[in-house]
């Protein structure tokens, strides 16, 4: 996670450190349809313009979204004006530390059972959805400077799921998004990782680089290093 997208997350996360505001929020949460800033306040019993800011302060850091409607659900004249309407946003807000992509692997694995379904090995569907993977979120990463370093390369991508890259002679990722359930099914997950790494060098055309399993824990069980180049044969091996 960079610096700047989970300060954004901490950000909306604050804005539920004050109580009324928290009230606000789990009230419109609460319903079945958005609602006014009156009901909004009756709910809670504020104010009505203690109510606007606060509503108005969700909104800004994006935990609620607003519609314009009748309340009286008639159109034209005399239907009343329209109303100013709150309700939950469609984005979710977490923050986990280590920084965890439970989303992400729950995304991979369904994609895995579905090929799976279709005929596929489970294990060969988990692969490739791992390394499809991958392959997508280099492909969406923001576009850089080809002429930094392959390894630097990988690592801002990987860096922006939560891996913790740190650059070397190698690349070393200090942190496994996926940590608790690489507890249960190490197996499983330290594979899908290696794909999902692979993916990213593969969708980089880092071809320079190769992705492998070597787990040193706490790091993550994958690391990416300068691929190996065939060791030549010894002077006295037949030609």
């Amino acid at each position: 996670m960079t610096d700047e997208s989970f300060g954004r997350r901490i950000t909306k996360l604050g804005a539920l450190a004050d109580p009324v505001r928290r009230s606000l929020y789990r009230f419109v949460v609460d319903q079945t349809q958005a609602v006014s800033r009156d009901q909004a306040a009756d709910g809670v019993d504020v104010p009505r313009h203690t109510a606007k800011h606060h509503l108005d302060r969700l909104v800004d850091e994006g935990l609620l979204d607003t519609e314009f409607r009748r309340l009286t659900g008639r159109t034209g004249p005399g239907a009343g004006r329209t109303s100013k309407l709150y309700r939950p946003a469609d984005a979710e807000v977490a923050v986990s530390l280590p920084h965890r992509r439970y989303d992400l692997a729950g995304a991979i694995l369904a994609e895995a059972v579905e090929r799976s379904l279709a005929g596929a090995p489970l294990e060969a569907s988990v692969h490739a959805a791992a390394r499809d993977a991958g392959r997508t979120a280099a492909a969406e990463a923001p576009h850089h400077d080809r002429r930094g370093s392959e390894l630097g390369r990988v690592g801002e991508v990987l860096g922006r799921h939560g891996f913790e890259p740190k650059v070397g002679e190698q690349l070393v990722l200090r942190n496994c998004p996926f940590r608790r359930l690489a507890t249960e099914h190490e197996g499983v997950v330290c594979s899908m990782n290696l794909a999902f790494v692979d993916g990213v060098v593969d969708r980089l055309g880092c071809r320079d680089l190769e992705a492998t399993l070597d787990p040193e824990p706490p790091l993550c069980c994958v690391k990416v290093a300068p691929r190996r180049s065939p060791e030549a044969p010894a002077a006295d091996d037949p030609a």
